[in-house]
């Protein structure tokens, strides 16, 4: 199907509402079924927009808005297709039904890539059923009838009406079999900067998050849970714990290893849990992180079972006498989300049913993982999404809203869970803690023949991309990966694999172009030409030569790479794809007086197809680089007998204003492509950028995350 038109089976079905109004429903992802309406009642579909006899027009947004511009983006999309005025909208957020919605997961920066083609179809085709309604009302040929703004405009008479006069009619209308969309260069919604949907809601202190969450007759519930991995409850006393103002009961859920005080506040529960008398045994081994490290090391003394990837020869390349040989062992710590609104999550479970409200990213496998727990059918059960106050991969994991569910079914009260910034830490799924051995060989031409990168992760996943730069550019070629089992809980982190590989990776061809007196840049562009005219082994997937380059062009361009700098003044370079976009970073470090570094400039480039909403899209970038930046200078979670060793942000650390760089420049390369994944790939590119532009500075290569160079 071309992408200037749209199937029927992509336009769910239109119908009337009471009062003369019509609802345009559509099922953008998988094929169509009908949507059924009540007397009075909008059903909402996955996408949609409705429209009263008033002319109120409502546009819904399907995804969970975490925080990276969806509710904004998606709705932007529909407007476009649909013309009407931004500011004549109301946006809100879309319940769960996956009957009618598809998928509704927010993560892996899919949301717009994955829904701008369909939901451009969806408001195509709801505005070509507005013209056709006043052609027939007119008497007139669709052809000398256009919308814009909301009316549908007669072209020789100028006569015009509103949607909301067109409605009813367009209601009863047919639905077409295929609509043109509209020509880029005629967007006047998509690529200009709208402002967030919810920006003066934030900065009022509207109640838009899961932690604001109000009910009548609900209990705050604060949980006591094991202190370390490896240990599981035994046994509790709450003899004073019950004597303590406001705490109305305390509850077990052996199930999860968890005893929950609840209370009238959430200090009265805190209180409680402080004198809960709590026996955890050890159920399993406790471990810590240089057992961790140790492994890593003896592992990667070995080849893989089987290579993610192997072209041409690469223990003949690297016994080669006549080539030289370089080593580096590269390492990135456990992380936690940290995210700013602690986990939370509202559930009221009676009379078998079950309401939740609160932030996730996975609504779906939340519910469906609720009905196993509480042994209600998923019918019975409704959840309602709040803006979440941070996601990066931790709400992936539905552990929050299923720990209040059974809290609520075994104390038959509503109750509100919260998380303390220590159970945070303490129970999170951490990205994985990483080690990457490289051997790269340089042959008397002084050409890169050889690249060897053997890497080990904790519990499960991959510790890098086997297809990723510079695979199919070099002759002698291998990837290995090792996956160390654990009993520490693990899963995505913003931008997984990624975040680790990109600095292992960027660092270590950053290293090879000082072995091989090369600029930095100019040796990935001769291994990109490399990787166009001479590739090597599998060539389809992985990255893109063309679009690679685009973002090396740009940034190097807007950033003066290569020119003189002000005294002290250094930079280093970092490139990377990942979600299908290309991001490439210049940092640019200054040496203070007292001979301390700091980040003072970052210069970015990206390649994510069509922006949709250039101000959000910003916002992403710049976000990506803050976050990278804080975690290559600052965190890291390490483990001691189970147990994490930073419990608060006081160990914890996260970049302060202070160290924030003065300035962030970001630029993108105009394309007509289809949009591509944006919450992401801004990160990976940022440690290593930093970790280059110190040696730059100093002649001294970090090869562990973070870094703590600032008195280098």
């Amino acid at each position: 199907m071309s992408d200037q038109t749209v199937s029927r089976r992509h336009f769910l079905k239109v119908s009337s509402i009471a009062g003369g109004g019509i609802m345009f429903g559509f099922h953008l992802l998988t094929d169509a079924s009908p949507v059924k309406h009540a007397a009075g009642t909008i059903f909402s579909p996955n996408a949609y927009v409705s429209i009263d006899s008033n002319g109120l027009i409502t546009l819904m947004s399907p995804n969970p808005e975490i925080g990276q511009g969806v509710k904004t983006a998606l709705p932007m999309i529909l407007a476009e297709e649909l013309e009407v005025q931004w500011d004549k909208v109301v946006v809100e957020m879309a319940p769960l039904d996956q009957s009618k919605y598809g998928s509704q997961t927010t993560g892996g920066s899919g949301a717009v890539r994955s829904r701008f083609t369909p939901i451009r179809n969806a408001g195509a085709t709801a505005r070509q059923m507005m013209i056709t309604a006043a052609a027939q009302q007119w008497g007139a040929n669709e052809g000398d009838c256009y919308a814009e703004n909301a009316f549908v405009i007669h072209k020789p008479s100028g006569k015009k009406l509103a949607y909301g006069d067109l409605a009813a009619k367009a209601a009863l209308l047919p639905v077409p079999a295929s609509v043109k969309l509209k020509d880029p260069k005629d967007f006047k919604i998509i690529g200009t900067r709208v402002h967030n949907i919810d920006n003066h809601k934030i900065i009022t202190g509207k109640p838009l998050f899961g932690i604001d969450t109000r009910r009548e007759g609900m209990l705050f519930a604060i949980v006591a849970r094991p202190p370390a991995f490896g240990k599981s409850l035994k046994s509790f006393d709450d003899t004073e714990t019950r004597k303590v103002a406001g705490v109305k009961n305390v509850v077990s859920v052996p199930s999860r290893n968890l005893v929950a005080v609840l209370a009238t506040s959430t200090w009265a529960a805190k209180k409680g849990r402080d004198v809960l008398k709590v026996v955890w045994e050890e159920t399993s081994k406790l471990e810590s992180t240089p057992d961790h490290d140790a492994s890593f090391t003896e592992l990667l003394n070995n080849y893989s079972e089987k290579p993610g990837r192997n072209d041409g020869d690469i223990d003949a390349a690297l016994n080669n006498k006549d080539y030289k040989i370089v080593e580096a062992v590269y390492e990135t710590p456990a992380l936690s989300h940290a995210n700013m609104e602690p986990l939370n999550f509202f559930a009221d479970v009676k009379d078998g049913k079950v309401d939740l409200y609160g932030p996730t990213q996975v609504p779906a496998r939340l519910r469906t993982e609720v009905a196993k727990a509480v042994g209600v059918p998923e019918t019975n059960i409704t959840l309602g999404m709040p803006r979440q106050g941070g996601g990066f991969g931790r709400k992936l994991q539905p552990d929050n809203g299923v720990e209040a569910a059974l809290i609520s079914q075994a104390a038959k009260v509503p109750i509100q869970m919260l998380w303390m910034r220590e159970d945070d830490m303490q129970g999170d799924f951490y990205r994985p803690p990483s080690m990457f051995k490289y051997k790269a060989a340089i042959s008397p031409a002084n050409e890169l023949v050889a690249w060897h990168l053997n890497a080990a992760v904790l519990s499960g996943g991959r510790a890098s991309n086997p297809d990723g730069f510079p695979a199919k550019a070099v002759a002698n070629y291998r990837a290995d990966n090792h996956s160390l089992k654990t009993n520490i809980q693990t899963g995505p982190w913003r931008a997984p694999t990624s975040n680790s590989v990109a600095f292992a990776d960027e660092c270590f061809l950053d290293e090879l172009a000082h072995q091989m007196k090369k600029d930095p840049v100019a040796l990935r562009l001769e291994l990109l030409e490399k990787a166009k005219n001479q590739p090597v082994g599998k060539t389809d997937g992985g990255y893109d030569v063309a679009k690679y380059k685009s973002v090396i062009d740009l940034v190097t361009q807007i950033s003066g790479w290569g020119k003189t700098k002000k005294p002290n003044v250094y930079q280093g370079f970092a490139a990377h794809f990942s979600f299908s976009t290309y991001a490439a970073h210049v940092a640019e470090i200054t040496k203070l007086k007292d001979g301390t570094f700091r980040v003072t400039k970052v210069y970015s480039a990206v390649n994510c197809g069509r922006v949709v909403n250039q101000s959000g899209a910003e916002t992403q970038v710049e976000g990506a680089i803050i976050d990278g930046l804080s975690h290559a200078l600052f965190s890291k979670v390490t483990f001691d007998k189970g147990a994490v060793e930073q419990t608060n942000f006081h160990t914890y650390k996260f970049l302060r204003m202070k160290d924030a760089p003065i300035e962030v420049i970001v630029k993108f390369v105009p394309s007509e492509d289809a949009p591509t994944g944006l919450g992401e790939p801004g990160l990976p590119p940022m440690a290593p950028a930093i970790g280059n532009a110190i040696f730059a500075a100093t002649g001294i290569r970090y090869r562990k995350l973070p870094f703590e160079f600032a008195k280098a």
